[in-house]
């Protein structure tokens, strides 16, 4: 499950998701939930990529939970299955309440974004932070995904996207490796 504010790309981060399986040859299914205010509102999608026919596309309780803000992970925290995954953006959610019975993954996907030129790009941080903490997906995948679902409108911000998805990725290869 991804969870945030509308505008921060939370449902075209599920869409990459669940379009990066699909490329991937797996099964997958997307399930997009936005307040009526959309920019501002509340915003989650839940997407399912499994390698086995998926029964239905409501999860009650997700085994991975990317969160981009402290409204969401109030939420959505508590359905986070038991041993699961909470990756959550540190720039924007400060001293969260958080569950000892699931990995904690804290990354600062908007400082990171804002220092390649772009904090819009933070769900593109956060996708390449799940990719590194958990190989659920290629970052070959997500790239091409990026590349066929960007409307022409955003076409320009593909590059800048490419490179917060490395940056995603480096921070958790570089937290790993200092054991941070």
């Amino acid at each position: 499950m991804v969870a945030g504010f509308g505008g921060q790309g939370i449902l075209f981060l599920g869409r990459l998701l669940a379009y990066s399986g699909m490329l991937e040859g797996k099964e997958v299914t997307c399930f997009p939930s936005y307040g009526a205010e959309i920019r501002g509102g509340t915003a989650n999608c839940t997407v399912i990529i499994s390698d086995e026919m998926i029964g239905s596309p409501i999860v009650r309780n997700p085994d991975m939970l990317i969160v981009m803000n402290e409204a969401s992970i109030n939420k959505f925290q508590p359905r986070l299955n038991r041993n699961g995954l909470l990756i959550f953006d540190s720039s924007l959610v400060n001293e969260p309440d958080l569950r000892s019975d699931v990995r904690i993954v804290k990354v600062p996907a908007s400082e990171v974004a804002a220092s390649i030129g772009n904090t819009k790009s933070a769900n593109m941080v956060m996708l390449g932070a799940l990719l590194a903490e958990t190989g659920v997906l290629k970052e070959g995948s997500a790239i091409k995904a990026l590349e066929e679902l960007t409307p022409p409108r955003r076409r320009k911000a593909i590059n800048i996207n490419k490179e917060a998805i490395v940056k995603g990725k480096s921070y958790i290869a570089d937290k790993k490796s200092n054991n941070i």
